[in-house]
């Protein structure tokens, strides 16, 4: 069963001020959660296109907007590759680029993947080492942690992870590979946390998070997929459509920030002006200075929800 608790459903949806016929882009499909609610807003001429990587979520989705399959497309792929499959999907274009109303991103992994343990994408349950959101890729986190170099693996720990004992894991792991292959999520898990330092290890949740949080994003590529599609997706905006990013982490959410600012420009006019007056001319304005966060109610029922933040960015109505 493919059980998502989607997180800041309505502030996502109600950001991208969804038009009746309008083209909306759902870039993580997920648990279709805000898939649906975007497309039970839709009629005649409305449009939703779906990404997705995992071909389970694909299938999940495909019952559950049974009766909006009149108005969804669902493509299975990376969100990279944003705007040439919404050119193959069909998309009016302007200038060779595709022009929708609104776009979605609801980043980092799902509730599915954490909870299936055959995914191996958690260190509470033994399985095979994998991480891969598309199992039909090649690279998974057992080939980095039993083929990369031992400072390979402690920059990913560092860069992704933020692990404070990046390079003591880093030296742990290899030591232990010489053994035997590490071939278990459980194995590492024991691996990284006998490497912290027990006053370290009864601190900050499981000792095993950052890490395993580190090589999922290595597996996935999922910062650098994040930053293309996000400049994909602010060309691939009419004027005065709208990006809304949810993101999970730090890591996540600098990327986004980094990438409104650029199109923001030093633009001093308030926010309810239809066009820049200053000569400050910018391609985005941003809809929430500060970013949206759930609610106690939401995080009481879902504590996943307690790190996500969203940010929501408009199109000038007179960007090139």
């Amino acid at each position: 069963m493919y059980h998502h608790v989607t997180v800041l459903l309505e502030e996502a949806v109600d950001g991208l001020k969804v038009k009746p016929d309008g083209i909306y882009v759902d870039c993580t499909l997920g648990g279709a959660g805000h898939s649906e609610r975007i497309v039970a807003q839709l009629r005649e001429g409305g449009r939703l296109i779906a990404f997705d990587r995992d071909e389970a979520a694909i299938e999940h989705a495909r019952a559950r907007l049974a009766p909006y399959m009149d108005r969804v497309t669902l493509i299975r792929s990376n969100f990279r590759h944003l705007r040439e499959k919404l050119l193959e999907a069909g998309v009016p274009a302007r200038d060779g680029v595709p022009q929708v109303d609104g776009i979605l991103f609801d980043l980092g992994v799902s509730s599915p993947q954490l909870d299936e343990a055959e995914r191996g994408f958690g260190y509470r349950h033994d399985a095979p080492l994998d991480m891969r959101m598309d199992r039909t890729q090649e690279l998974t986190a057992a080939d980095i942690v039993n083929g990369w170099d031992e400072r390979a693996i402690a920059e990913i720990l560092d860069r992704y992870g933020e692990e404070r004992f990046a390079r003591r894991i880093a030296r742990a792991i290899v030591e232990a590979r010489r053994r035997r292959p590490i071939a278990t999520t459980g194995e590492l898990a024991e691996i990284v946390k006998e490497a912290i330092p027990a006053a370290a290890r009864r601190t900050g949740g499981h000792p095993a998070r950052r890490s395993f949080q580190a090589l999922r994003i290595a597996v996935n590529d999922e910062l650098g997929a994040e930053e293309e599609a996000l400049h994909q997706a602010v060309a691939c905006l009419k004027p005065g459509g709208r990006v809304a990013v949810i993101t999970f982490h730090s890591l996540e959410d600098r990327i986004c920030k980094r990438v409104f600012a650029q199109y923001v420009g030093n633009c001093t006019c308030p926010p309810d002006f239809p066009v820049c007056a200053c000569g400050a001319r910018g391609v985005l304005r941003p809809v929430n200075r500060k970013p949206i966060e759930p609610g106690a109610d939401e995080i009481a029922a879902n504590p996943r929800a307690r790190s996500a933040k969203l940010r929501i960015a408009e199109k000038l109505p007179d960007a090139p």
